[in-house]
């Protein structure tokens, strides 16, 4: 297809991942310490919750990209769950960050659905997002343009909630709102915006190309996949990707609440804890799009095996290092945040780009293209990565003997400074060492491309 996507729509595509990264950020950031500090409920309960819905949740992928390629609609496939799904997403999340006056029990039951529900909305509007940008276009540099959007509104999404969340919340509490209402009222706002941009992506986009009517056995489809070894080995290496953020998302909270607290930073003053997290996060997410800016030319210069390898190599070692810091280098611990960020980023536009391999080795290995499949499991490893390192920060929490609101003990900081270096670096490592086995280089890759294309004319 010759016909160029223009700005406005690539603009309008970006909003979509804007709106979806917002709520993801709030969850991996902020929903944890929600629950133990605000809710009271205990993080090893918590630790489970979050494993037993996210589990369920990890199913829904597949689920939802099987119903999502079965509709038909004058408006297209996948455009018209943006619109659909927008305003109950953004009830449930205002719902999800609610504290009803219940007993403990009742509390813990309340989670239980709320997440749930919010999982649910959550994969009902991202899997059709996601597949919105394979029926856009197929011309191939075009998909490459709106993928540099989606990355700058994912990006762009976090930096918005990391750096007014803090702002928010102090506004809500200096007009007399409870802890738990200033959580209520600030989601509410991102809520809104979040429907809005959904709405925005539905309008601004259009569906064109139409897919072959070709009946594929999806059991077949999966049998193929799980004879692929270099997809086991992708899998393992993306889940250990998110357990490493998702360990350092859930426990930034902690570290600053109570073991770096409110200090004084040269130029700056004496600036409280929360407006120091969220500045540390705020740099995370800046570096990490400096990362996937970097991944392009260095990986064309020494291939992207190693590029994984390398930069998770060095996230492991700065992740090392941040441990045998004390509260009062906070200039350090802003330096290694840096340099932990940017070759955290490196990596994610590797992983999706090695899945986009894996489907072609697929195919030139079986003669059966699963493209909608590899991608899914892509986004279930996300899921599981995500849902192993939730649940583990609770659990750890716990381990250590963490108590919400009070003055922690030598062994629970001890924990806490682990749960946002060490542990994480275990995570990166592990990633690392799954990648020795990738045996897809980009020469290989290259004489499979080739070999491909003569079988398809």
């Amino acid at each position: 297809m010759d016909q160029k996507i223009c700005l406005k729509e690539k603009i309008g595509y970006s909003f979509g991942d804007f709106a979806s990264s917002m709520f993801w950020k709030i969850f991996s950031m902020f929903l944890m310490i929600f629950y133990t500090d605000v809710v009271e409920l205990s993080p090893a309960s918590v630790g489970t919750m979050l494993l037993l819905t996210r589990l369920w949740d990890g199913l829904n992928d597949p689920i939802m990209g099987i119903v999502a390629d079965r509709t038909s609609t004058s408006k297209g496939k996948f455009r018209p769950y943006l619109l659909w799904v927008a305003i109950p997403f953004g009830i449930i999340g205002v719902l999800t960050f609610s504290t009803p006056e219940f007993g403990p029990s009742g509390k813990l039951i309340y989670a239980y659905v709320t997440y749930t529900l919010m999982m649910m909305v959550y994969t009902a509007i991202n899997v059709p997002y996601s597949s919105l940008m394979g029926v856009m276009t197929d011309n191939s540099d075009e998909r490459t343009s709106l993928a540099s959007f989606r990355f700058i509104g994912a990006y762009s999404g976090g930096i918005f909630m990391t750096a007014s969340i803090p702002y928010l919340l102090d506004f809500f509490r200096e007009i007399g709102s409870s802890e738990a209402g200033s959580y209520q009222y600030s989601v509410a706002i991102y809520a809104v915006v979040a429907a809005f941009f959904f709405i925005m992506t539905y309008l601004w986009t259009k569906e064109r190309v139409k897919p072959l009517e070709v009946k594929n056995s999806i059991w077949k489809d999966v049998k193929d996949l799980g004879k692929n070894a270099q997809w086991f080995i992708m899998l393992g290496a993306g889940i250990a990707v998110l357990i490493f953020n998702s360990l350092r998302d859930g426990s930034i909270m902690y570290y600053f609440k109570y073991f770096i607290k409110d200090q004084t930073v040269p130029l700056l003053g004496e600036m409280k804890w929360d407006k120091l997290a969220g500045a540390y996060m705020t740099i995370w997410l800046v570096t990490n799009m400096i990362g996937v800016l970097l991944a392009k030319p260095v990986s064309a210069r020494i291939g992207k095996k190693k590029t994984f390898i390398g930069a998770m190599v060095l996230a492991s070692f700065f992740s090392i290092a941040l441990y045998w810091l004390q509260p009062g280098q906070i200039g350090l611990i802003f330096l290694l945040n840096i340099f932990i960020g940017v070759t955290a980023g490196i990596v994610l536009p590797l992983i999706w780009s090695m899945y986009a391999d894996i489907a072609d080795y697929s195919e030139w290995k079986t003669g059966r293209r699963a493209t909608g499949l590899v991608f899914s499991s892509s986004s279930m490893s996300q899921k599981m990565g995500w849902t192993l390192g939730g649940a583990v920060t609770g659990w750890l929490l716990a381990a250590y003997g963490f108590e919400a609101n009070a003055e922690q003990s030598f062994e629970s900081l001890k924990g806490i400074r682990l749960m946002i270096s060490i542990y994480p670096a275990i995570g990166a490592a592990l990633s690392a060492l799954f990648l020795l086995l990738y045996k897809l280089s980009d020469k290989y890759m290259k004489q499979i491309i080739s070999e491909l294309a003569e079988k398809r004319q």
